[in-house]
């Protein structure tokens, strides 16, 4: 019960968090970073007076059946909530944070907030920070088995069906996206224009919060991936460093029977997991058991096991 409730708060976090970015730093300045709402900053360009979380409805229905159909009844539920919800949110936000209703439909970046969060610019900071901020509260979603709706559903779909990395399949689906605002904006189809940068540039910050927001999505789901990989062979037997394995890492390893392919003598080869701030300890302590010892680090891409990460059931994103 504990880990379910917490599970539904982490996705309302996250939901905030993706509704706060979009909000504040990227529908404002009409940067379209992909996916249900990035489609929606560019309709909204054509019907200023139906708001971008609007939009995402219209949107996200009929996304949200294929997602129960083909994606499993427990994952619907969560995204159903998480895709009802961030609309909402981003609805609401936008009322609160613009004093008129014509600075709403415009969504004019010199009234957010009395003005105080006009990055018109700083149009690289606004597309960063959004990004940055999209990207966490889609990973926190997707991370407790949910999403936003929209590409997140259709990634999922590609990756459970075509075996495309959920990342990936974003950073694709989401590039059809920004090419329909290009035509829209960059090509001046829209109603808007931001002082100072061609609309086209938009589509080139497009491609950039793109980027980010899968690399963040990413970072939010499997970690930084510090974790490094250490062969050890020696003609020792080595106490010293298995000693410090045990008592002062507190992990195990694994000792392998080899044998030199020129010397034909039996030596010690041991095969070590350890996150990447263990490793100048590791290697001190090989120095002072046998300075002659081959070593070989190197990055360990994934790590699943006791005292690690545990295995993906099959239908767990994995979006590495």
């Amino acid at each position: 019960m504990k880990k379910t409730i917490s599970g539904w708060l982490n996705i309302l976090v996250g939901c905030i968090i993706l509704a706060a970015g979009f909000v504040f730093f990227i529908n404002p300045y009409n940067i379209v970073p992909g996916g249900v709402y990035g489609a929606s900053i560019v309709l909204h360009n054509l019907f200023p007076s139906i708001q971008v979380g609007t939009f995402g409805y219209m949107f996200d229905i009929p996304l949200l059946i294929l997602s129960v159909i083909f994606l499993g009844s427990k994952l619907g539920a969560r995204t159903i909530a998480a895709a009802l919800t961030t609309p909402l949110l981003m609805n609401v936000m936008s009322r609160l944070a613009y004093p008129t209703r014509e600075a709403l439909h415009a969504l004019d970046p010199s009234q957010l907030l009395g003005g105080i969060m006009d990055l018109s610019d700083h149009l690289m900071l606004t597309c960063v920070m959004g990004a940055v901020l999209i990207g966490i509260g889609s990973g926190i979603v997707v991370k407790n088995q949910a999403t936003t709706g929209g590409s997140d559903i259709v990634a999922m779909m590609l990756q459970k069906y075509m075996h495309i990395r959920f990342s990936r399949a974003i950073l694709l689906v989401d590039g059809i996206v920004v090419c329909f605002g290009l035509l829209v904006i960059g090509f001046g189809l829209g109603g808007k224009d931001i002082p100072e940068e061609p609309s086209v540039y938009l589509s080139l910050y497009s491609l950039i919060a793109i980027f980010i927001v899968s690399r963040v999505i990413a970072y939010m789901i499997n970690g930084a991936k510090n974790d490094k990989l250490i062969f050890v062979i020696s003609d020792k037997k080595l106490i010293d460093l298995h000693k410090y394995i045990l008592k002062d890492l507190d992990r195990t390893a694994t000792c392998i029977k080899s044998s030199g392919l020129y010397t034909k003598e039996e030596k010690e080869m041991i095969f070590l997991v350890v996150s990447y701030k263990e490793v100048a300890g590791v290697k001190a302590t090989i120095k002072l058991a046998d300075p002659r010892a081959f070593v070989v680090v190197t990055d360990a891409y994934d790590t699943f096991g006791e005292g690690w990460k545990q295995l993906p059931s099959p239908n767990e994103i994995e979006p590495e």
